[in-house]
């Protein structure tokens, strides 16, 4: 990518200090101009945002539109990109995954944005992914997810399944315990990650002992605790997501289930997801992610500091917050070194680009248009932030069909 506009974006995130407005959160951007998808027209060009701002979901995914909002403030602030301001149109999924897939083609045809930034499930991912590859749109898809996926319409800047699920199982075996109790959300993500998880303990000679789903917005969780207690695990292995997690967690505390009986690992819930619990119920449990807002770089101050400024000091960074900032940001630059928003030219030109994000430096990886990234294994501390207890030491490079491991043959390899 250009020198210069490495540069340039550096400098916004160590001096900008966000003052300027784009739109407000939850806001729809109004269209002075059009865009044909492909390429822009007049003085903007328009990109989505599409997350879920009501339902189970806004619990996690209004923190990833406003961290998406900062970052095209702070580039338009440095001068946009290839000289036009970028105008961000703003559309809510409302934790549905059939109404995903209708704003991402409403963005895509009526709108006629150059990309878009957006989701979290991958139940809300699939939904999309026909959309993107009918149109041939682009979606950059900011969390974690099951991996066994590599669609060409879709950049995944968190993690696959190398990068978190498989490093946080080797790390509680070698750790904590070899007997696993399975709790997860009823969707794609859960039940795929659990095939994984129940693949590798096996192989690593530990054991599953039960596999529990429930449906997403589920809050009774009595029954599942009462069969934790009868199977004593060594630990939980948590995929639930949105505020079913609430549910869970306090439930689990009421029943007198500690991190010091049986600690949790989760791999949805960061500190945005803490703030909802309460850390007084999640102190001592663990998370995997690549990025903590307590990760000790001068990118992350910087990034901590501006989020704060713009949306109160009581907001919190986090994993899927910081993967959806850098979204932006890589889109941008590949962007620039394309010299067009041209879906073909932008998917060429994104190959091997590197970002000094807050979490520290990722890569794009062109063959599967996943990223590099550092594993963390953190803590949950009493002030709600992690302690970081573990970390792979460099950027990882993405394997979302898990074809490194003999483990995981007859997962879904291509």
């Amino acid at each position: 990518m250009k020198k210069g506009f490495l540069v340039l974006f550096m400098m916004v995130l160590m001096l900008a200090a966000c003052s300027s407005k784009t739109s407000e959160p939850g806001q729809e951007s109004s269209s002075g101009s059009s865009s044909s998808g492909s390429e822009s027209s007049g003085d903007t060009i328009k990109v989505g945002i599409l997350h879920s701002l009501s339902g189970t979901m806004a619990i996690s995914e209004v923190s990833l539109r406003d961290a998406e909002l900062m970052a095209i403030e702070e580039i338009n602030a440095a001068g946009g990109v290839l000289g036009k301001q970028i105008e961000p149109v703003v559309e809510d999924g409302a934790s549905d995954w059939p109404t995903f897939a209708e704003k991402a083609t409403k963005l895509l045809q009526q709108d006629k944005v150059a990309t878009v930034f957006g989701g979290w499930t991958s139940a809300s991912r699939k939904a999309m992914l026909p959309v993107f590859e009918q149109n041939n749109g682009l979606l950059w898809y900011p969390v974690q997810y099951e991996g066994m996926e590599d669609s060409p319409n879709i950049f995944y800047t968190g993690a696959t399944t190398n990068q978190q699920i498989v490093p946080a199982v080797d790390w509680l075996l070698e750790n904590v315990g070899k007997d696993f109790f399975l709790v997860g959300s009823d969707y794609v993500f859960p039940r795929t990650a659990n095939q994984i998880i129940n693949a590798q303990v096996k192989a690593k000679g530990g054991k599953v002992v039960a596999e529990e789903y429930t449906a997403m917005g589920h809050t009774d969780y009595n029954t599942i605790i009462n069969k934790i207690k009868s199977a004593k695990p060594s630990v939980i292995f948590n995929t639930l997501n949105g505020d079913s997690n609430v549910a869970f967690f306090k439930q689990l505390s009421d029943a007198g289930i500690t991190p010091e009986d049986i600690p949790v690992l989760s791999v949805s819930v960061a500190e945005e997801e803490i703030r909802g619990i309460g850390a007084d119920v999640l102190e001592g449990h663990y998370a995997a992610w690549n990025y903590y807002q307590t990760t000790d770089t001068p990118e992350n101050q910087k990034f901590v500091e501006n989020y704060k400024k713009k949306y109160g000091d009581d907001r919190v960074t986090g994993d899927p917050i910081e993967a959806a900032y850098n979204a932006v940001y890589l889109w941008a630059a590949a962007v620039e070194k394309a010299g067009s928003v041209e879906v073909d030219k932008v998917k060429e030109a994104a190959d091997g680009i590197e970002f000094q994000a807050p979490g520290g430096l990722v890569k794009i990886d062109g063959e599967t248009q996943h990223l590099y990234k550092t594993v963390r294994i953190g803590q949950v501390q009493a002030d709600g932030q992690f302690k970081e207890v573990w970390n792979s030491g460099e950027p990882i490079k993405p394997d979302p069909y898990l074809k490194s491991y003999d483990w995981a043959s007859g997962l879904g390899q291509k």
